[in-house]
């Protein structure tokens, strides 16, 4: 198996890919010809020739005997932080299970971590349990869900989330809270939260004064703890349960 940056050559092959990938994951829950549909919306010759094309794409294919078999789509998104979002990870139902799946989200992991980014996200079905699970295993956190729809019908999707930083490390965010404050969020001091985790703040460079929290969900600091050590942020109800006290002795 070989990885390498598409090229236009591949357009056909990689939208045959995504047909077998989409049938094989999401056939059991979505019309064939809704899945066919989609791939002449989300995979056009035009739009997969021009995401390869652009320099700005993460666009790797996995080859297996001189065939494309896999491909992942995904480019860099500046919010309050930068963001590796990966739009498409697709390898074809007959090389699943092989190792191409983990080495082509390697291969685009270390292409974001080259162009800076602080986390990476991919978006996945609840409908493909191989797809939730896949990101599960890579060390993905789930960090959100919502409803789509796609044609008439709705479904839940997930959001995972990996933080990175440079260099593979954890490293400090700078954000400014709603009322004006910068914070200083220290991402390797994290507690587990519901939907993501909470990140400590802190209101100084140093580290000295604490703040609070970060929430990792919805990256706001609007975030309430009682008097049992409950945390909770009050824009998106993620919340981490009271500290217990008799987990060692």
């Amino acid at each position: 198996m070989d990885l390498r940056a598409a090229t236009v050559d591949d357009v056909g092959s990689i939208r045959e890919v995504a047909l077998a990938s989409l049938s094989a994951s999401y056939g059991h829950a979505v019309d064939e010809a809704l899945l066919s549909e989609a791939v002449e919306n989300w995979y056009g010759v035009d739009d997969v020739g021009e995401a390869v094309a652009d320099p700005d794409t993460v666009f790797p294919v996995a080859v297996v005997d001189a065939a494309v078999v896999a491909f992942a789509e995904s480019y860099v998104v500046d919010r309050r932080e930068r963001v590796g979002e990966i739009d498409w990870l697709h390898v074809h139902p007959d090389h699943r299970e092989s190792g191409i799946g983990s080495a082509l989200l390697e291969r685009v992991e270390d292409e974001l971590r080259d162009r800076d980014v602080d986390s990476i996200e991919g978006k996945v079905l609840v409908d493909n349990e191989a797809g939730t699970a896949f990101y599960e295993r890579e060390g993905y956190d789930l960090s959100g869900e919502r409803v789509v729809d796609i044609g008439d019908e709705e479904f839940r999707e997930r959001l995972y989330r990996k933080r990175i930083g440079r260099e593979g490390g954890l490293r400090e965010g700078i954000y400014e809270t709603a009322d004006g404050e910068t914070v200083y969020v220290a991402f390797d001091e994290s507690e587990r939260g519901s939907k993501a985790p909470f990140y400590v703040a802190y209101a100084d460079a140093d580290h000295e004064t604490r703040y609070g929290y970060f929430c990792g969900n919805c990256e706001g600091t609007n975030v309430a703890i009682d008097t049992m050590d409950a945390v909770e942020c009050l824009d998106c109800e993620n919340r981490r349960k009271a500290a217990r006290w008799d987990a060692a002795y």
